[in-house]
């Protein structure tokens, strides 16, 4: 089920990058554990939140991770909802990881999704050979989670087509699947640890309503933007160096560009400059993770073509243009403002 770790991955997923974190916390763990669990609820928000002897994972309240543990540990499944970029799918990634070890059982929510990826489905050449049979059955993510009792995730719940969702109604009532194909014993029991992670955007094209019904068998948890600037500016700074550092880069990404960049995603997306003036607001999402993407971008065009680690002015000159936004008049005497007119056009 889980692949053996190498040591070139692009993204290696949590149960590899903690490895040595969570077996240490295995190893020290002294609390009761909910059935099925690998780690204790307070071993899993240490893993999670960071202490003093551990890195922070994720900026949150901590008391979200709490009520989603609680969550996870009882008969509702779990839901996170919040504006794209807000780190939902990689706290239910961590929730996985900490819990039962693996995270990579996950089902990816489309317009394309059926309910045989949900469930199961079969290899056709068994299946015409022997008829319906266990060996002609291919579990799908949720078969095997239920059978193992792990924690399955499910992202972008929201992008399946409602009869699709409605799939998941009795698996998470009567915490069983039926398989009316197979004869005799056609029934998968879902084993103690498991349960459901699903993710979903709030603002965002091609959704669809979730059931009243469905809606009953998850606990919403809401998942929102980092309100702390220096937060998402270190958070920011963390990410796009770590990125560096899986490419073999031995540099640190330039401050300047990052605090440029943060501030300004921070101002359209609050509509509100630093100063507490009203600025335009988009209608799109500039998240917090597209600050990480576009200043590891700005990164690696200083590093790869001008021999440096980036400069402000990157952002601001897409072809070696110069095209810098011009500044409404209440923005003229704004840190940002103040910072942009300084730098010099190449």
């Amino acid at each position: 089920m889980t692949p053996a770790p190498t040591t070139r991955q692009q993204r290696p997923p949590a149960e590899h990058l903690y490895a040595d974190e969570l077996a240490r916390l295995k190893k020290s763990d002294r609390d009761p554990k909910p059935p099925g669990w690998q780690l204790s609820m307070k071993a899993v928000r240490r893993f999670i939140i960071g202490d003093k002897d551990l890195r922070a994972k994720i900026v949150c309240a901590p008391s979200l991770i709490e009520r989603a543990m609680v969550t996870l540990a009882s008969n509702r499944a779990l839901l996170l909802v919040g504006e794209p970029g807000t780190a939902k799918s990689l706290l239910s990634e961590l929730l996985a990881a900490s819990i039962c070890g693996s995270s990579l059982l996950t089902i990816q929510g489309s317009a394309a999704t059926t309910e045989d990826q949900i469930k199961y489905g079969w290899n056709y050449a068994l299946l015409l050979a022997e008829g319906p049979s266990p060996r002609a059955l291919v579990p799908s993510a949720l078969y095997r989670a239920m059978q193992g009792g792990h924690i399955v995730r499910f992202e972008e719940i929201t992008r399946c087509p409602a009869e699709v969702q409605d799939g998941l109604l009795s698996i998470l009532s009567e915490r069983l699947l039926m398989v009316p194909e197979l004869p005799g014993d056609n029934a998968v029991f879902a084993a103690p640890g498991f349960n459901l992670i699903a993710t979903a955007n709030t603002r965002d094209r091609g959704v669809n309503e979730m059931s009243a019904a469905l809606k009953r068998r998850f606990s919403f948890e809401t998942v929102f933007p980092i309100a702390d600037y220096d937060q998402e500016l270190a958070l920011v700074q963390s990410e796009v160096a770590r990125l560096l550092a899986n490419d073999g880069l031995k540099i640190q990404p330039a401050a300047e560009v990052l605090e440029v960049l943060v501030t300004t995603f921070r101002e359209l997306r609050q509509g509100v400059d630093r100063e507490g003036a009203a600025s335009e607001r988009l209608s799109t999402v500039v998240s917090t993770a597209e600050a990480v993407s576009v200043g590891y971008s700005v990164a690696l065009r200083g590093h790869y073509l001008r021999g440096d680690t980036g400069q402000p002015r990157t952002l601001w000159k897409p072809g070696g243009r110069c095209r810098q936004r011009q500044p409404r008049r209440h923005e003229k005497d704004t840190p940002l403002h103040r910072k942009q007119s300084r730098q010099t056009p190449g």
